[in-house]
């Protein structure tokens, strides 16, 4: 290989990649046109090919450091440089994007937690003119357990906190994400799954009411409960709006509505994925720990669910 020629022929490509280099160093890969992007891409493989020749050609431990250089800085922009764009990304769609959706589609998670109490309500009033009741919804094993011997069930947690957190994040996502795909089903899965937690909800709280255990029982919850219950009540929400597009597509063409919805609904997924692992660790490690006075899981609740509150909202007074 005639060494003075092939720089020749490549000398310019090399400038041209660190000036566009430059640039990107200067305003960031997003400044960029397209074409300059396509452009960039392609001039760093051909420079590392080049880098790859120099070094079998041993053309000299200069140009071969200077080409190595300069694969180094266009490796860090392509490749670094788009993982920090990323996280940047996902940085800003739970600092501002997340809130915005969960007040954009506000009326489907309200219609998801009106299912919800609605239907706690009814079990609550039920269970308590009707102990049969109980027993179709709550499981006997818990019944004996708060009737007969006057426990809860939550210490069977303690000494297992890694393996029951690890659990409970499962079983919190997988109910979730159950309700949100029961939206191809027109909703009637979501709705189902709305209804069946909030019976079990309202008979599990007049069983402890009726045994004098409803202090302790709340404060368990209410710690994980401040994220977990919001959680899956935005779940239940992006179910029916999945079910929206596809039974009511409005002034869209049906598959449009079905995108638009589903995108909306796969923020709110996206979104809630964290408060569930959060509701998880809580619930695994605080909730049942009989160290932590139960004022103070009380506290932790109110102080979650007051802290959630604003979060929602930010978006929205930042607009305002």
């Amino acid at each position: 290989m005639n060494i003075k020629r092939w720089v020749a022929r490549r000398e310019q490509d090399w400038q041209r990649l660190n000036q566009l280099l430059g640039k990107v160093e200067q305003k960031r890969l997003k400044n960029l046109t397209s074409s300059e992007i396509r452009e960039l891409a392609s001039l760093y493989r051909s420079v590392a090919a080049d880098l790859a020749r120099a070094r079998t050609q041993e053309v000299g431990k200069t140009l071969t450091q200077s080409l190595q250089t300069l694969t180094t800085r266009g490796y860090t922009q392509i490749y670094q440089g788009s993982r920090k764009q990323e996280w940047q990304a996902v940085k800003e769609f739970y600092s501002w994007g997340f809130p915005t959706v969960v007040q954009k589609t506000f009326i489907y998670t309200t219609v998801a937690t009106a299912l919800f109490l609605f239907s706690g309500l009814i079990a609550w009033w039920y269970a308590w003119q009707d102990p049969t009741f109980m027993s179709l919804i709550v499981p006997e094993r818990l019944i004996s357990q708060v009737r007969d011997r006057g426990e809860l069930w939550m210490g069977s947690i303690v000494g297992i906190e890694p393996l029951a957190s690890s659990n409970i994040m499962i079983n919190n996502i997988s109910v979730s994400f159950g309700a949100v795909a029961g939206g191809i089903t027109g909703g009637i899965y979501t709705t189902y799954l709305m209804i069946l937690n909030g019976l079990l909800i309202g008979a599990v709280a007049t069983l402890v009411g009726q045994n004098n255990l409803a202090y302790p029982f709340w404060a368990f919850v209410f710690p994980h409960g401040a994220l977990e219950l919001p959680a899956i009540f935005l779940a239940g929400g992006a179910g029916l709006l999945i079910a929206k597009g596809i039974l009511f597509p409005g002034k869209y063409r049906r598959i449009d509505a079905i995108k638009i919805h589903s995108s909306l609904a796969a923020q709110l997924v996206f979104g809630i994925v964290p408060l569930l692992v959060i509701a998880g660790i809580i619930e695994g490690f605080i909730s049942p720990n009989p160290a932590i006075p139960d004022p103070i899981k009380y506290l932790i609740g109110i102080s979650l669910l007051i802290g959630l509150v604003m979060y929602f909202n930010r978006q929205q007074s930042t607009v305002n």
